[in-house]
């Protein structure tokens, strides 16, 4: 425990400088988060100072190549940096430019060719997945269309629904309207009709010529001539025998009779009513 916060101590001084270290709590927890702390930045820096010593190697290495190359240029062609046109300078430039865009360690053909190719790829990789897009977005557009075609057509059944919902809510309301027309005039009617038998009944009207009477007294007709029916059907077998004066007396006096008794049924039931 007291190793770790010396260490702690060690690395917050290290970090604020000159600077006063804050006051802190020191517990156990933080104790050891603050030496896991002071442990990664201690192989942070570390990292940090083995990659700074590697580039300040590369740019001794790259300071090397290129006195090396001054002295070549010097010495076997008798040129110099400083001796170029201008033509030449803008050229150099340019081939170190593009050497830097590629990514290339120098500017000889093996570095360039290869970047270069790994470019071409590039480039068609890129196009290849253009007309990919192409075609893609063609069908979007179809799709697109059609989905907007069908909207259209949504549209007008919507519209034609809307119309045709406000006729028929006209058509509603109409009948709304009648119905309580009708149920009015059926109000007043009946109205009407009790007061009508009112002034039936203050009169001392015989009951038996009020309306529902004589709908009574035509059923009642009817019923009676369909009981004569049978009666008919008994004499129509005698319409075609031979003629014999006594037993068709005989017979017309009995159908007489049947006829005298239904009359008699009839006038009995009229006079009921």
């Amino acid at each position: 425990m007291c190793e770790k916060i010396n260490k702690v101590n060690s690395w917050l001084s290290s970090v604020f400088g000159d600077q006063p270290v804050p006051h802190f709590e020191v517990t156990s927890r933080t104790v050891e988060l603050l030496h896991q702390l002071a442990q990664l930045s201690e192989a942070r820096c570390g990292d940090t100072a083995l990659l700074v010593e590697d580039l300040k190697q590369k740019a001794s290495e790259y300071e090397a190549d290129g006195a090396h190359l001054r002295d070549v240029l010097l010495q076997g062609a008798g040129l110099s940096y400083t001796g170029l046109s201008k033509p030449a300078s803008d050229y150099l430039s340019a081939l170190v430019d593009t050497a830097m865009v590629l990514g290339v360690r120098d500017t000889s053909l093996s570095s360039f060719m290869p970047a270069v190719n790994n470019l071409t790829s590039d480039l068609l990789e890129a196009e290849k997945s253009h007309r990919r897009l192409e075609r893609e977005l063609r069908a979007l557009r179809k799709r697109l269309g059609a989905t907007l075609m069908l909207r259209n057509t949504l549209q007008e059944d919507v519209n034609k629904t809307v119309k045709s919902q406000a006729v028929e809510s006209a058509k509603a309301e109409e009948r709304l309207l009648n119905m309580d027309f009708v149920t009015a005039k059926a109000k007043e009617l009946g109205k009407r009709r009790e007061r009508a038998e009112a002034q039936l009944v203050s009169r001392n009207m015989d009951p038996s010529v009020t309306h529902q009477a004589i709908v009574q007294l035509s059923e009642d007709v009817a019923a009676l001539k369909q009981e004569i029916i049978p009666s008919k059907k008994k004499l129509e077998p005698y319409m075609d025998l031979s003629p014999n004066p006594s037993l068709a007396q005989v017979k017309i006096e009995e159908a007489k009779r049947e006829l005298a008794a239904l009359d008699s049924q009839l006038e009995l039931n009229m006079d009921f009513k």
